[in-house]
């Protein structure tokens, strides 16, 4: 059965099985109990540690998948950052603008504040002191205060050899694998060529050398589970390799890139190739910002470029430019009569498994090349930039309606300006983009801090329907800018040191057909969220978000399909307590409508309860997860954040009805040598097969496997 299959409901109401999720939500309670006493009466003594605020960041991560058509990324560069900012914290008398935006917790206003600050009274002598910047309560100032520090101002490290030397370097193996086996291992290989040639294990490795901000080199190796290794379609051992070798600040050269590294300019329209975060509980994150250079070092093998990039700076001006050609996943058409051959689609899943999927790999060649001018004069920013590809074979695309404006041709470019500037408590930024052809897209948004207590955020988006781009990511509905009109608002307010209440509302349309979308359609979509934290050990929230977002209805009847409205409600509750310096509890019930009164309607609820532990002078620390869901069907699926190795995240999908548990376990056998172990498994009510195609599993079990080590010296 399809994964989005709808699944009919049973016969049990759904108030019965309210009834059976609260009676389960009491059974994880009670165990959560016999643990809380337990662990109060084996666990003490530890002293506090600085606990990392990753609330804000598992939240925008859930919203991301969500919004990404539940593809979770595999850019881990932004959990590496962090992670390398918990090691060494930005000093906030030397740290300038762009390593504040990479840090992210930050707002353009708050950033503004903080140098301004710094201005007038001179190097900060604590961090308490940062109680007097203008923006910054008691909240953000916990929320940031392991990724930073106050020292006095060393001198930056210039020579070559102490670059080379002065770093630290690392490296990581991580093997993970499905227990249980999947069609494609299990196809009888002489009866047909679709089947899984590779072993089952999923394969990485990387390592690195990092000096601070200052040079980081590296190299990534990552195998697919169903992919060979060194053997048959590839020979060469990892099926994906990438390298690369960044500095920065050597004179007047900012940032040198040779060999794979990402690109990100203005606010996404043109490309943004990082990760960026779209509408999520952070309501007053609309801003693209971080600097058009990175380093990329991860295993995903699509949004990234390679070759070489420079970024110069001299007084206020900043001059970018960028130059790479690499392969591209693609589906190509053969024309033996006219000699023609063509693209028909682009692949981005990275899977290079059966025989047509690696006929695929590489067959499109892309050359592209780019520029951005910069202008940045206090609180005002002026940038001119530019993307042109040249690709190998033409792009067609399937003549389907809502690919009538489709990226077509083997010439392509995006051109954009973009602009922003601060005016005391206000922060007005945006772009404007075409193409070669002349098609539009225009984002502009406004950040306001209205009271010490409260900011608003604007954002107005209008994107043409003709209008294309590659690797971009701007504030959009749609996954990519393009064919959609929005206006999104955002307000978070602090009533007092405990609470915190994040609202918004986001109205949008889109003028031409989509995807499943037979016709021009309209969407809302509504949040709020109440957080309470009344002290270091207690936090909580609840959430409730409703959207409207028009669908093909009875598609498989009608040649063109009536399109109408479908009303999809959520409500969360959840809440995390530290009983003490080594142990947290958290828990989590949510329930979900989808078209409520319409003939498709669908229920669903999920509920679970985590254990974390992290002993301080210990050598090891954990955390266990369990779950239940239930679903009627996909489009009442949930979506749950969880914890995972060291740069590694999980969001599963969830819909069906059954459980789910996870063990997770850390273990520092020496200052320079970590393991990791992490156990999950998925366990469904009366199914007997899981998954579709060479994936399906015979079964109701579903069990995930991944093993982690990492040296560093």
């Amino acid at each position: 059965m399809d994964a989005r299959e709808k699944i009919k409901p049973d016969k049990q109401s759904f108030t019965e099985r309210a009834g059976t999720f609260i009676f389960t939500n009491c059974i994880f309670a009670f165990i959560g109990r016999v643990l809380f006493f337990s662990a109060a009466l084996s666990i003490n003594g530890f002293a506090q540690t600085p606990e990392t605020p990753v609330a804000p960041i598992e939240q925008q991560l859930e919203a991301s998948t969500e919004n990404n058509e539940d593809a979770e990324t595999e850019d881990d560069s932004f959990l590496q950052s962090m992670h390398q900012f918990l090691k060494h914290p930005l000093n906030l008398n030397t740290v300038d603008i762009s390593t504040l935006e990479e840090l992210a917790f930050f707002s353009p206003l708050q950033i503004r504040s903080l140098v301004n600050y710094r201005n007038l009274f001179g190097n900060f002598l604590s961090i308490y002191e940062l109680q007097a910047v203008p923006g910054f309560d008691l909240q953000f100032i916990a929320r940031i205060r392991p990724f930073i520090t106050v020292s006095i101002a060393q001198s930056l490290v210039s020579s070559i050899h102490d670059r080379l030397t002065g770093g630290t370097s690392t490296m990581l193996a991580r093997v993970s694998m499905v227990l249980e086996k999947q069609k494609g291992f299990t196809t009888d290989r002489s009866t047909t060529s679709n089947f899984y040639p590779g072993s089952r294990q999923r394969l990485y490795m990387r390592y690195q050398y990092r000096l601070k901000n200052l040079l980081q080199y590296g190299v990534v190796g990552e195998k697919d589970a169903g992919e060979q290794f060194f053997k048959g379609a590839q020979k060469n051992g990892f099926d994906f390799y990438s390298a690369h070798l960044f500095v920065r600040n050597i004179g007047i050269i900012k940032s040198l890139a040779i060999g794979d590294f990402t690109v990100n300019l203005g606010q996404g329209l043109i490309q943004w190739q990082s990760l960026a975060f779209k509408k999520s509980t952070e309501v007053t994150n609309i801003k693209r910002q971080l600097a058009v250079l990175r380093p990329y070092n991860s295993a995903g093998e699509i949004n990234f470029h390679r070759g070489i990039g420079i970024t110069l700076a001299k007084n206020n001006m900043e001059v970018t430019l960028f130059a790479s050609y690499k392969g591209m996943d693609a589906n190509i058409v053969l024309d033996t009569l006219n000699n023609d051959d063509y693209i028909s689609s682009l692949q981005t899943s990275g899977l290079h498994r059966t025989k047509s999927e690696t006929s695929d790999k590489g067959v499109q060649r892309q050359f592209a090349v780019g520029s951005n001018i910069a202008y940045n004069a206090g609180s005002f920013h002026f940038g001119v930039n530019a993307v042109q590809y040249r690709f190998a074979l033409p792009i067609h695309k399937r003549a389907d309606p809502y690919n009538l404006f489709a990226l077509s041709g083997k010439n392509f470019g995006n051109y954009s300006a973009d602009y922003s500037y601060g005016y005391k408590n206000l922060h007005f930024f945006g772009e404007a983009a075409i193409t070669n052809h002349f098609y539009k897209a225009f984002v502009n948004g406004l950040i306001i801090s209205a009271d010490a207590k409260t900011d608003v955020s604007l954002l107005y988006r209008n994107i043409s329907k003709s209008y294309q781009s590659l690797y971009s990511n701007a504030f959009t509905e749609n996954t990519s800018p393009n064919n959609e009109k929005g206006l999104y608002i955002g307000i978070t307010t602090k009533p007092n040191t405990a609470w915190r209440i994040d609202a918004y509302v986001d109205l949008y349309k889109f003028p031409w057909l989509r995807y499943l979308v037979d016709a021009a359609s309209a969407g809302s979509d509504y949040m709020m969220q109440a957080t309470y934290k009344p002290n270091k050990q207690l936090e909580g929230y609840i959430r409730y978000r409703w959207e409207s977002k028009s669908k093909n209805d009875h598609s498989d009847e009608l040649t063109l399909s009536a399109v109408v409205p479908k009303a999809r409600q959520n409500f969360r509750s959840h809440f995390s307590y530290k009983l003490n310096n080594a142990l947290t509890l958290r828990s989590r019930v949510e329930m979900i409508w989808f078209d409520k009164k319409g003939e498709g309607a669908q229920k669903g609820f999920l509920t679970f309860a985590d254990f974390i532990i992290k002993p301080l002078m210990k050598k090891y620390s954990g955390s266990c997860r369990l779950q239940y869901f239930e679903t009627d069907g996909y489009d009442s699926r949930l979506y749950a954040y969880e914890n995972d190795v060291l740069y590694g995240f999980s969001i599963p999908v969830f819909y069906d009805k059954g459980y789910r548990y996870y063990l997770n376990f850390n273990y520092a056998v020496s200052s320079k040598l970590e393991l990791w172990f992490r156990w999950a498994q998925t366990i469904y009510n009366g199914k007997t097969i899981i998954g579709t195609g060479l994936d399906a599993i015979a079964g109701n079990k579903r069990t995930e496997v991944k093993i982690q080590v990492r040296y560093g010296w």
